[in-house]
């Protein structure tokens, strides 16, 4: 059994037991999360999709820990114009693993 689910402004593949790196979420660690924006759901070899969402399915994950990605360097540069920008991002990050898909 499978869902799709948005969060962040992206979509997830997810299944019971699975691990999950999304946008950073306001919850504290050990907090169990609800995703309700369920656009696809798999159970059985069935797939019903949502027109936008599927109605009466959640899925609950447990927030594990909060960190930042690795860094990644942007960097602008003009020729002949002397323009130059160097900096730096590390993408904040919240790691959730999947317990219940209740379809």
């Amino acid at each position: 059994m499978y869902a799709l689910i948005e969060t962040g402004g992206k979509q997830y593949r997810v299944e019971k037991d699975g691990v999950l790196f999304i946008e950073k979420l306001e919850a504290a660690e050990g907090e169990v999360v609800t995703f309700d924006k369920v656009l696809l759901v798999n159970k059985n070899g069935e797939t019903v999709v949502g027109a936008p969402l599927v109605a009466n399915v959640k899925v609950t994950g447990k927030v594990v820990k909060h960190g930042r990605g690795k860094k990644i360097t942007v960097f602008k540069y003009k020729p002949k114009k002397n323009y130059k920008k160097k900096q730096g991002h590390r993408q904040p990050f919240t790691k959730v693993v999947i317990e219940n898909i209740e379809a």
